[in-house]
């Protein structure tokens, strides 16, 4: 027989707020059955999926990623490390990315707010004629180096 955990008991194991665990579960994330007086009853692995969700959000994978990868994951099973490693893999390029642009920003962002003109289209200094133009749409400029540079 399964063994399974009363809301609560998920709640104080996980760390997770029942609240929040009541939203996962209307997200598709994890699921209950309910018991004739409409109680939710959970499976244990909901606490390792549990854990995912909580790894994937720290990491700030969105949410309709995360399901996407839970539900790659057999159900009724717990989800092994090598789960975690494949899930985690596919969330790595994307992590990447988003570091990359957050160190440009970093590296960029007191350079822009102390010329003031807080425009690319007309910065002299880092964009002259506009160069970050050619790149296209998107944040391109913010994740490369300076043409100059």
């Amino acid at each position: 027989m399964v063994r399974e955990l009363t809301i609560g008991e998920v709640s104080e194991r996980s760390g997770v707020s029942q609240s929040a665990l009541r939203f996962y579960e209307r997200q598709g994330l994890i699921s209950a059955r309910r018991t004739d007086g409409n109680q939710r009853r959970y499976p244990a692995v909901t606490l390792r999926r549990v854990a995912l969700v909580q790894a994937g959000k720290a990491a700030g994978v969105p949410l309709e990623r995360i399901r996407a990868a839970l539900d790659e994951l057999p159900t009724g099973k717990t989800p092994t490390k090598r789960d975690w490693e494949r899930l985690s893999r596919s969330w790595k390029r994307e992590l990447d990315e988003r570091i990359a642009t957050l160190q440009a920003i970093r590296g960029r962002l007191t350079t822009c707010i102390g010329c003031g003109c807080l425009s690319l289209r007309t910065c002299a200094l880092l964009n002259p004629g506009d160069e970050a133009g050619s790149l296209g749409v998107g944040a391109h400029y913010l994740r490369r180096v300076s043409p100059r540079g």
